[in-house]
């Protein structure tokens, strides 16, 4: 097949030519819904029948910033408020309906020291006027294609608000509302001992889609299927600094898989990585993290058979700000066998639950994985991963929060972010815990990029 690909303002569009039998995802009548029975981008308005999960009413506004607080100060938790009760092995029983397999895991795994701080629910995440217009009309035009793998005619995010296929709820994840399009961030990650000794690695990160380049309209033009470009440069230990990460996202990662190079600080080369995806390495991760663990999934979808198992009420990691409290210390937060308890908040929300399941023949680490997608975000706030023997393996959070600034449009305050990934291995007693940054200055920023920040001679330049 012959396809025709152009751009638009807020992604990539590849129509379908030469008389391909391609139709929108929803109907119209479906697609009405938006913005009444369901919020711009897909979530049902309504709170749940006891009210524990509210209406939909906007998400934070500007008017919820906390007061006195300026644009590139710390986050502050707009909140305050105490929990709820709080789920403990002792009583864990009695709240399993609304626990993952995942979660009751670590209850049994560490029962004098695993508790979860139940909160009230506040449905935080707040929609761009563009962005919801973008969604609007993705759900009229946007579709699948190679295997799945392809999201076509699309514009910036949330490419399925009304998804038919656990597909689309992976795909709504991968290119969901984000802080910004064009980014810098620092941040420490750490791989604790089972006694809880600990080295600081710390990342400088930078991301930018490619209809955000300052030379957009050339490179879109020789790079036509490329979505975003990353660049992720290791600051510290000493034995690890210098070396850099680049990788080139692809929309159809069958017809083309991502393109990664990585730049090594002892050798002082370049060198093509195809390692970096699927079941390859994390970054410094100990053997803890796959390459598609990161931002609790990404990359490729192809080696997994995935089925939607319906929509659940959940206790997730929701409005993390206690995780970025300046105050603390990476000390007081990463303790033997899972990070300190008393800080992560829990809320009830709605999620998709997704499970992948490997196909015949394929290879990977995981040969069961369970998603838990929040339906207001599309981020993945829990995962249930399972090894060859289906027994529980790996156990993964996703801790996120708004992050919020006084300089946006009207009266959205600002978009979701992740906060700090999680990865309990119950088989060995380890964890990873990625995206500290406590004794960080500045954790992010937004940032204009050229093409050419993003090439193999960039990642030379960076490294020195």
């Amino acid at each position: 097949m012959k396809f025709i690909k152009t751009i638009c303002a807020l992604g990539v569009v590849m129509a379908a030519a030469n008389g391909s039998s391609v139709f929108a995802k929803v109907s119209p009548e479906e697609a009405a819904k938006l913005g009444k029975e369901l919020t711009a981008v897909g979530a049902e308005m309504a709170g749940n029948k006891d009210g524990s999960i509210p209406a939909y009413t906007g998400g934070m506004k500007k008017s919820d910033i906390p007061k006195g607080w300026k644009d590139g100060d710390p986050m502050i938790d707009p909140y305050g408020d105490k929990p709820l009760f709080t789920i403990t092995a002792s009583n864990v029983s009695q709240y399993a309906g609304k626990l993952t397999e995942g979660q009751k895991a670590m209850f049994k795994t560490y029962p004098s020291t695993y508790k979860m701080n139940v909160y009230k629910t506040y449905r935080s995440v707040s929609i761009e006027k563009e962005k919801a217009e973008n969604a609007k009309y993705n759900a009229l035009n946007a579709r699948l294609e190679s295997g799945g793998e392809a999201v076509v005619n699309f514009k910036g995010t949330v490419p399925f608000p009304i998804p038919k296929d656990a597909k689309d709820i992976i795909h709504n994840h991968k290119f969901r509302q984000k802080f910004t399009d064009s980014w810098w961030r620092n941040y420490v990650q750490v791989t604790p001992t089972a006694s809880g000794d600990f080295t600081p690695v710390e990342f400088y990160e930078e991301y930018c889609r490619v209809d955000k380049l300052t030379d957009a309209a050339e490179v879109m033009k020789r790079d036509t299927n490329a979505f975003f470009y990353f660049k992720q440069l290791v600051k510290s230990p000493a034995r690890l600094a210098g070396n850099v990460l680049l990788a080139h996202e692809t929309m159809d990662q069958v017809k083309e898989p991502r393109r990664a190079w990585i730049y090594n600080s002892g050798q002082r080369r370049v060198r093509r990585a195809p390692q970096v995806a699927y079941d390859g390495p994390g970054t410094a991760a100990d053997g803890l993290r796959t390459t598609d663990n990161f931002d609790m999934f990404n990359g490729a979808t192809d080696r997994y058979n995935w089925k939607i198992l319906g929509k659940k009420e959940i206790y997730v990691p929701y409005n993390s700000y206690k995780l970025d409290d300046k105050t603390l210390k990476y000390k007081d937060i990463v303790k033997p066998g899972h990070i300190n308890q008393d800080y992560p908040r829990y809320e009830l929300h709605r999620v998709w639950v997704v499970e992948g399941t490997l196909k015949p023949g394929q290879r990977h680490i995981y040969a069961k994985r369970i998603f838990f997608v929040d339906e207001d975000a599309w981020y993945i706030n829990l995962a249930d991963h399972y090894d060859g023997r289906g027994e529980i393996w790996r156990v993964a959070e996703g801790h996120h929060l708004i992050r919020y600034s006084h300089d946006k449009s009207e009266e959205f305050a600002g978009s979701n972010i992740s906060m700090l990934e999680t990865i309990y291995d119950l088989q060995n007693g380890r964890y990873l815990a990625l995206g500290l940054s406590n004794e960080i200055k500045q954790r992010e920023a937004s940032k204009k990029f050229s093409s050419d920040e993003f090439t193999p001679a960039a990642l030379r330049r960076m490294g020195r």
